[in-house]
This record gives C-alpha cells, structure tokens and sequence, in this order.
C-alpha cells in the first residue's frame, strides 16, 4: 500500500526536482516498494537523464535515490513487523529485500538492533482475558 506523508508545499530546490516530478518519483517507489526498480526507471517517469535525476533527487531530498528507497523499505518492514504477524522472512521480501540476511544486515546497521529484537521491543502485549 503506496501512501505519501502529507508535506506542506515548498518552492522548488534550486538543482532539485520540481514538486511535481519528486512527487512522481516518491509515488513510482512506493507503488514498487516490494520490487526491484531501477533508478533509470525513476529517471524515464521523470523526463530526465539518469544522472541527472540521481543529482536532483539527493538535492531534493538530501539522500540519493537508493538511500531513500532503502529507508522506505525499512520504514515499511517496521510496519509489518509490528502490525502483522508475518515472519521476518515474508517481511523481507514483501518489502524488496533479496533475502532475510540482506534485510536483517540493512535492518540492523539502519537501526542499530536485528530485526528479530526490534520485534520483541516494540511488539504489543497480548492481554489475557
């Protein structure tokens, strides 16, 4: 499920991407969080060349591409590990990640704990009746 934080609206980034095409960008990940998406993808939805939409983008948002697709997908792993009760497995590839060790090594160096930990931490108690 794609969402956008709301954001008040902002001038444009002198270098950056304009509101409409980093909003098309941000949209494009989100849909395809689970995928693999190629930043030259990003760049064709744009109307711009690779590189230059790498540069603008980083200008923009202040993490280049592949940081912020990355951060997404930790954000939206953290959703599922508290709100679902999938396994870490099923999580890490329902957020893109190739594999559990590949997410659990992103996981931890982003968060500072495994991803099995996080879990217990911010886990809710379930109350007994």
């Amino acid at each position: 499920m794609a969402r956008l934080e709301y954001c008040a609206p902002r001038a444009p980034t002198p270098g950056g991407l304009c509101p409409r095409r980093e909003r098309i960008a941000k949209q494009l990940i989100l849909a395809h969080l689970g995928e693999s998406l190629a930043i030259a993808d990003l760049a064709q939805a744009c109307a711009l060349s690779r590189s230059h939409f790498s540069r603008a983008f980083k200008c923009t948002t202040g993490l280049s591409p592949q940081e912020w697709i990355r951060q997404q997908r930790i954000q939206r792993a953290k959703e599922l590990i508290t709100g679902s009760s999938l396994s870490l497995t099923q999580i890490s590839l329902e957020c893109g990640f190739c594999d559990q060790a590949h997410f659990s090594h992103i996981f931890t160096r982003s968060e500072g704990i495994n991803p099995m930990t996080w879990r217990n931490h911010h886990s809710r108690p379930v109350i007994a009746a």
